[in-house]
């Protein structure tokens, strides 16, 4: 019991010292955050597994509050309707699930945030590749080498750690401190 913990321990820290080298990431997608809020558009996130999840969470963070009560941001979750999912899933297949969605939800000047650990995930490239098509900007919260979102994304935190949880946890610290930025940043 006390191995996994020290070991869990010391892989979460070493994951937190690669992303304490992706600050200038962090202020970039801040930026690029706070302007597409600023001019009406919307953050648009999109991942399967724990990264749905981490899609939610900070798309809650954006509509609801983080830490200033604000008036809301758009901010959505493509992995959080399951009749939309099924739906796309059964009549065109699961790797069309967000690009579908993109298709239809995305307007000119929101952002496009793809998460995933591995960056291989048919159904997010494709999402992402849809977000290319319309002009979009899109942003890669990405773990391991990258994969093939690494080259397709405008913009990527890498964590490049092979260790999934480690990849997920900073991603979502990650994604707290964008949020923070951005509620300083819309209060100005």
């Amino acid at each position: 019991m006390e191995t996994v913990i020290k070991n869990s321990l010391a892989s979460h820290l070493q994951a937190f010292k690669q992303l304490e080298g992706s600050q200038e990431k962090i202020k970039e997608i801040s930026k690029l955050f706070a302007s597409s809020l600023r001019n009406n558009g919307k953050i648009i996130f999109m991942g399967n597994g724990g990264s749905a999840a981490d899609a939610e969470h900070l798309a809650a963070e954006l509509v609801g509050r983080f830490k200033k009560n604000r008036k809301a941001y758009a901010a959505i979750s493509l992995s959080s309707n399951i009749c939309i999912i099924t739906a796309i899933g059964n009549d065109y297949g699961f790797d069309e699930i967000f690009s579908r969605q993109v298709e239809a939800l995305a307007k000119t000047g929101d952002v496009i945030v793809a998460i995933s650990t591995s960056g291989e995930s048919q159904n997010v490239i494709k999402g992402v590749a849809r977000a290319k098509q319309l002009g979009l900007k899109t942003v890669g919260f990405l773990g391991k080498s990258g994969g093939k979102l690494k080259g397709l994304v405008d913009i990527s935190l890498l964590i490049p750690t092979e260790d999934t949880p480690r990849i997920q946890e900073m991603h979502i610290l990650a994604g707290h401190i964008i949020c923070e930025i951005v509620e300083e940043e819309l209060s100005r």
